[in-house]
C-alpha cells in the first residue's frame, strides 16, 4: 500500500522548536533506527539502546511505539479506488511491505483497503527487507506466482531494482494517474 510516511508527521506535534525537531530527527529517532523494526528487531530492544544513548529523550523515544500510526497521515490520493477497481476486475492482489511486525497489526486495523489483498508479506515477520532479492523470492513462493505474472509497485527505486533483479516487472510509483495509465496499458484495468 502506497502511503505518505515520515517520522516528522508524529514528532512535529510534540516538538515545537524547529531546530530542536530537526536535531531530534537527525540524531535520535531516525529512519535508519526505525528501519531496524522493519527488519524484525523488537521495539523494546531498539528503544532501550537508543534511550541508553539519549536518556534525556526517553519519553519522546517511548512515544514512537504507541503513536507510530501518526507517522502516516493517510494514503496517497487515488490509491484506494485503484485497488478496488483491480479487485473488482478479478486481479489477484498481494502485498509486500517493509513494516515492523509489531506495528503492522495496529496500522492495518480498520483499513478496508487491505481486505482486497489475498495475502500481505510483512518484512518484520520474515526478518528480511526490500530490496533483498530473497524477500521477493519468498513472496513469489508464498503467493504461488511466477515472476512474469507479477507487477510490483513501489515508490523507492532500489525496491524496483530489487524486484526486477528476480524477474518481476516493476512500476516506480509517482502518482495514481501514472499508475492507472500503466495498469490500463498492461490490460489490468
Amino acid at each position: 500500500m502506497i502511503s505518505r510516511w515520515d517520522i516528522r508527521f508524529l514528532y512535529e506535534k510534540i516538538i515545537d522548536n524547529a531546530d530542536e525537531l530537526d536535531w531530534f530527527l537527525t540524531n535520535v529517532v531516525t529512519p535508519e533506527w526505525h528501519f531496524q523494526h522493519d527488519a524484525g528487531r523488537a521495539f523494546a530492544d531498539t528503544s532501550a539502546e537508543l534511550i541508553a544513548e539519549y536518556p534525556e529523550q526517553a519519553k519522546r523515544i517511548a512515544l514512537f511505539q504507541h503513536r507510530f500510526n501518526e507517522t502516516n497521515p493517510g494514503e496517497i490520493d487515488g490509491i484506494t479506488p485503484l485497488v478496488a477497481r483491480l479487485s473488482e476486475a478479478g486481479v489477484p492482489l498481494f502485498g509486500l511491505s517493509n513494516f515492523s511486525a509489531e506495528f503492522w497489526p495496529p496500522f492495518r486495523a480498520g483499513k478496508a483497503v487491505f481486505d482486497h489483498f489475498e495475502d500481505i508479506l510483512i518484512s518484520g515477520e520474515e526478518k528480511m527487507v526490500k530490496p533483498d532479492p530473497d524477500i521477493y523470492r519468498l513472496a513469489l513462493k508464498r503467493f504461488d506466482r511466477a515472476a512474469e505474472q507479477c507487477l510490483f509497485i513501489d515508490d523507492r527505486l532500489e525496491n524496483i531494482d530489487g524486484c526486477e533483479g528476480v524477474g518481476i516487472r516493476g512500476h516506480l510509483f509517482q502518482n495514481a494517474s501514472l499508475l492507472e495509465s500503466d495498469l490500463v496499458d498492461l490490460g489490468l484495468l
